[in-house]
């Protein structure tokens, strides 16, 4: 019986170094200010940097995370300040076999060598801040909730869990390389984060990522299980007064734009258009802004990755635009990934992703106080042929309690301008989310109802959860539903509105949601090939509000993980579908409405990401409702290291249905060029052809960054129809802005 236990105690509670260790008093950098000017050259040169306290000795957080990182591989950091800026200065030894993937910032970020810090200003764990730095300078900046999670890799197509890595801001850094080191200068101002002019300790925590052991390290241990930017982990940064608030943090973009387009399927004439618009970003206080925005335009954005799909539903795809990124969790962090009941892509964008023009906008987002987050929001789209000015009003609070809890709540409403009838969707809710103070017990519960002219009762969402990880074990199960009149027009809720392809008319049902997830990862000890093997399981029931059954998904799987960074995947899937009304997937004679069984198995593989050419690819084959699909995925990159990615990525589906309902090959081929002429300077083009969505699209776009957030950009698009093979619709814009600091 004591044997038993002993086992259930190390499955459940593993010994790790973090029982041993203090945070808050082990990693307490008490740093000072400086009183001479520092130049920002990556040299380190300045007589302060000999006079600071060093922060050493990391730990290994990944592949391993119960050892200090070997000396060959040891990383010195120094933190001082002045008036205006929080300089950080480190030391990364190794050798000079770096590995760098791309001279563009932000782009492919966890692939290669960083240096990075993790600040959390008003050190409560529920947000903060990233800026890391490659060998060659490259730089990204993201912004971190407290709900990162469990350390994985990504789905296809989704970003990873609680960071914004599209947000930017301006801040500065310079890198010098030597034969066994490499040596990182940072300047932040003040006014980039968001702070507590009150609070005289802050959250922080610096990580470096070794591509070539493919290692992470962390100056404050974070358990190999989350990620090394968890706030849950970080140690202490000391004032010995705090900084005050930040000076001529006022600050305005303009730009300017033209373009010229052609829609060749309306055989209507050339459109040349030119325009002009301002955001401004209002420091209400040292960690509340204000970001207003007038006629915006987000041409720049690169365009969206097409993807086959093959489900009964619409899919969600990453918000780009830089207005909604700022603290887009106080907006966004309410349900569940596919029951969201705000989505920022719902306003301003049509079904098909296509701009609706914005008039204005207001953002008002931050802490009120140490406790307490805050997010206002109201935007007004412009008239246009085929759509009415709309209003869209977001409120949202999120209350810490306890350590690392949060009672949140929002209210959300649009409403059509200038319509004889009403026509509006006000939407309210709570949420209380429980995490315990290391991160690995979580639970929530919340419940929102909605308002929309003639939809009276069954207008309820809810949605309930509870999970569990540590180093081996991670389970987690949710519950959510809604009544059959629930409307969420700013939300993405998938499963509730079904095609009827033979009425051609969409239905709104009622459902329930339940989702479980199951893993268990095992570390070999004596393998320097083997990183891990996983095992996992996952299952999830639809019912309608009766729980009558509408979908039954099971799936298992293996996931083997090398040192390398290569990986291979084996999972088997079996599905049960209620098919309650005929669809098509292949725009030929829909499948009559009934319940289908089918079963697939899929294996998938990722070669060494960190050689200059690198692999990605699987199969997976079964049946598929009442015939059969085969799919097939390849993806090759040439890395020409640092200036240029040449890839090509390959998916094609075989579906196969008896006579009548027709035969389909889905074919999507993604290349895509980019060269990186300096670290400002940008050509990238992307190119898709997609028999789904019978689309061949063209995107190329140069970018030169000549001052610090200011840009040109030269965007050429080109869309043609793949069966009948024609141009659709073509554009050049050119677009300018500038940042000014007032």
């Amino acid at each position: 019986m004591k044997t038993l236990l002993s086992i259930i105690c190390l499955i459940c509670f593993p010994a790790t170094v973090l029982g041993f260790i203090d945070l808050g008093n082990d990693y307490n950098y008490k740093h000072k200010e400086t009183t001479d000017p520092i130049t920002v050259d990556g040299i380190l040169s300045e007589d302060i940097w000999n006079e600071l306290p060093v922060a050493g000795g990391f730990w290994m957080s990944y592949p391993v995370d119960d050892r200090r990182v070997e000396e060959d591989l040891r990383t010195e950091v120094r933190i001082t300040f002045d008036e205006h800026f929080l300089y950080i200065g480190a030391v990364c030894y190794g050798t000079e076999d770096y590995v760098i993937k791309t001279l563009k910032r932000d782009a492919e970020f966890w692939d290669g060598d960083v240096f990075g810090v993790v600040i959390d200003p008003v050190n409560e764990k529920t947000n903060g801040f990233t800026f890391g730095v490659s060998p060659a300078g490259v730089q990204t900046e993201y912004l971190v909730t407290g709900q990162t999670g469990r350390r994985s890799d990504p789905e296809p197509g989704r970003s990873r869990r609680g960071i914004n890595i599209a947000w930017d801001n301006k801040w500065f850094c310079e890198v010098t390389n030597h034969s066994d080191r490499w040596i990182v200068e940072i300047a932040i101002p003040f006014k980039t984060l968001r702070f507590d002019k009150e609070k005289d300790t802050w959250g922080i925590n610096f990580f470096r990522r070794d591509a070539g052991s493919n290692s992470i390290h962390t100056w404050a241990p974070v358990p190999i299980e989350f990620n090394e930017y968890d706030l849950g982990y970080t140690g202490v940064l000391s004032w010995n007064e705090p900084p005050g608030k930040a000076r001529r943090n006022l600050a305005m973009i303009p730009y300017v734009r033209s373009a010229t387009a052609k829609d060749y399927a309306a055989n209507s004439p050339a459109d040349f258009d030119f325009q002009a618009g301002l955001d401004v970003k209002v420091p209400v206080s040292s960690s509340l802004n204000l970001d207003l925005t007038v006629n915006p335009d987000f041409s720049q954005v690169e365009v969206d990755e097409q993807v086959i799909n093959l489900t009964l539903f619409d899919i969600s795809l990453p918000e780009k635009r830089v207005f909604f990124l700022e603290n887009s969790d106080i907006f966004e962090d309410f349900g569940i990934p596919p029951m969201k009941p705000f989505f920022s892509r719902r306003i301003g964008l049509d079904d098909d992703g296509n701009p609706i023009p914005i008039l204005y906008g207001a953002r008002l987002s931050g802490n009120v106080n140490k406790n307490l987050r805050i997010g206002v929001m109201n935007l007004q789209t412009r008239d246009t042929e085929q759509f009415l000015p709309q209003n869209y009003t977001v409120a949202s609070f999120h209350q810490q309690v306890l350590e690392r809890s949060v009672i949140k709540g929002f209210f959300h409403n649009r409403e059509a301008l200038r319509n004889e009838d009403p026509d509006y969707n006000r939407n309210m809710g709570l949420e209380f989310q429980y995490r315990s103070a290391d991160g690995r017990f979580q639970t929530f519960a919340g419940y929102s109802k909605s308002f929309s002219p003639g939809l009276k009762k069954k207008d309820y969402f809810y949605n309930t959860g509870i999970g569990y990880d540590n180093r081996n074990l991670s389970i987690y199960t949710n519950l959510a539903g809604l009544g059959k009149n629930y409307r969420a027009d700013m939300g993405y809720i998938r499963g509730q509105e079904y095609y009827d392809a033979e009425n051609d008319t969409s239905v709104h049902i009622g459902f329930n949601h339940w989702y479980t997830r199951f893993s268990y990862t095992f570390y070999p000890e004596q393998s320097h090939r083997i990183i891990s093997h996983e095992i996992n399981a996952r299952y999830i029931y639809d019912g309608d509000t009766a729980f009558s059954m509408l979908n039954n998904d099971a799936e298992a799987g293996y996931t083997l993980k090398f040192s390398s960074t290569a990986q291979v995947q084996i999972s088997y899937n079996h599905n049960v579908v209620n098919l309650l009304f005929p669809f098509t997937f292949i725009n030929d004679v829909p499948l009559p409405a009934g319940i289908y069984s089918y079963d697939q198995a899929q294996i998938r593989f990722q070669s060494d990401q960190r050689r200059l050419f690198s692999l990605m690819g699987g199969v997976s084959y079964g049946t598929f409702y009442n015939g059969t699909q085969a799919q097939y995925t390849f993806g090759i990159k040439y890395r020409a290291q640092p200036w240029g990615n040449f890839s090509v990525n390959f998916e094609q589906n075989d579906l196969e249905f008896p006579d009548p309902y027709g035969t389909d090959r889905l074919l999507l081929i993604s290349p895509r060029i980019e060269i990186n002429f300096s670290r400002n300077l940008f050509w990238t083009s992307f190119l898709q052809y997609n028999t789904q969505d019978d689309n061949f699209n063209i995107n190329s776009r140069f970018q030169w960054r000549f001052q610090p957030m200011s840009d040109l950009y030269i965007v050429y698009t080109d869309n043609y129809a793949v069966e009948f093979w024609g141009p659709k619709h073509r554009a050049l814009v050119i677009k300018l802005n500038y940042w000014f600091n007032l």
